[in-house]
């Protein structure tokens, strides 16, 4: 197992690399193809041609990219200073630069708007999986019932329906119409739990509803395949009780693909959940992302892009790791 551990860190520490390198050169050699100057976008277009190349010179802009990437890599590890010219500032690791709109580190921005990304995508998570395990493994055990097509239909109206449109639905029905929960600013959860849960609940059961859909038909196409294995009808035929039966022998077989789909859903929704952010006004890491495109903030959204791969590879990794407790013939093999 620590072997195994050793080649997965390295091969997720290799990931990392290459991604970084990848969505460096996009983000740095893209604008300048399309004849945009990230110096110019630092400073401004009022700013004279003598600030623009003062700028580019202050930010490494003017060496070539291998040596500007090699100091952005050792600004993550170690830092990085900066200098402005009278004064040099020092930005502590992990550096990912200054915002070219409020001259601010990167870092503590992404910081600060990851609890409310946290909240999010942990929330609705918990509900989608629980939620759509438990449908779909109803419909399997229940198949071609009145139960199982109301199932399925459900699941295909979760995956059609949009995002945008789910959310207002939710926001009206919820905030408005019934009058559960209320509206307004988000709250952190240490300052006020229930204002919290209100405001979340329904992003939550927005983002639920999509992701449960997937959930409850992945889990009923995998408990039918293993409802006819040979040792599910051999634990029928010891005499075992049908609820031992489906969830100490059927169950773990079940989870296995689930566990995989829920790391890629989880990391992709920790780099971000734009779209659900966008419609609740949640100030998290997708909607920095989405403010840091408009604006062309370059280094905002580097560091967002790479802070979302870093929860993608972990997410990856754990997965891998979970398999072994989750399935014996892992371990096995």
């Amino acid at each position: 197992m620590i072997g195994y551990l050793a080649r997965r860190l390295i091969s997720s520490v290799a990931t990392l690399i290459i991604v970084s390198m990848a969505t460096f050169g996009v983000f740095f050699l893209v604008p300048k193809a399309a004849g945009s100057d990230p110096a110019e976008m630092f400073v401004g277009k009022s700013a004279t041609p003598r600030d623009v190349e003062a700028t580019r010179i202050n930010l490494g802009l003017d060496q070539p990219i291998a040596v500007q990437y090699g100091r952005f890599v050792k600004g993550i590890v170690v830092g990085r200073d900066y200098d402005s010219g009278p004064s040099v500032t020092h930005c502590p690791a992990p550096c990912f630069g200054y915002s070219f709109r409020t001259d601010q580190a990167v870092w503590p921005l992404i910081l600060d708007r990851l609890p409310v990304t946290l909240s999010l995508a942990l929330g609705a998570a918990v509900l989608w999986v629980i939620g759509g395990t438990l449908a779909g493994a109803a419909s399997a055990l229940r198949r071609r019932s009145l139960l199982d097509r109301t199932v399925m239909i459900g699941a295909l109206a979760g995956v059609s329906l949009p995002i945008y449109f789910t959310g207002l639905v939710a926001q009206l029905v919820f905030v408005h119409e019934l009058g559960w929960f209320r509206g307004g600013e988000y709250v952190d959860l240490t300052e006020d739990p229930a204002g919290w849960f209100s405001k979340l609940f329904p992003a939550w059961f927005t983002l639920a509803l999509l992701f449960a859909a997937t959930y409850a038909r992945l889990t009923r196409a995998t408990m039918l395949e293993t409802l006819s294995e040979d040792y599910i009808r051999t634990a029928r035929s010891k005499g075992l009780r049908e609820r031992a039966v489906i969830g100490k022998h059927a169950m773990r077989s079940v989870l296995t693909p689930i566990v995989t789909v829920l790391g890629l859903d989880l990391g992709s929704l920790l780099g971000g959940a734009i779209l659900t952010e966008r419609v609740f006004s949640l100030p998290g890491l997708g909607k920095l992302a989405i403010d840091a495109v408009n604006q062309k903030d370059l280094p905002i959204i580097l560091g967002v892009t790479l802070f979302g791969a870093l929860f993608i590879v972990v997410a990856n990794l754990v997965v891998d790791l979970l398999y072994a407790v989750i399935d014996p013939r892992v371990r096995l093999g």
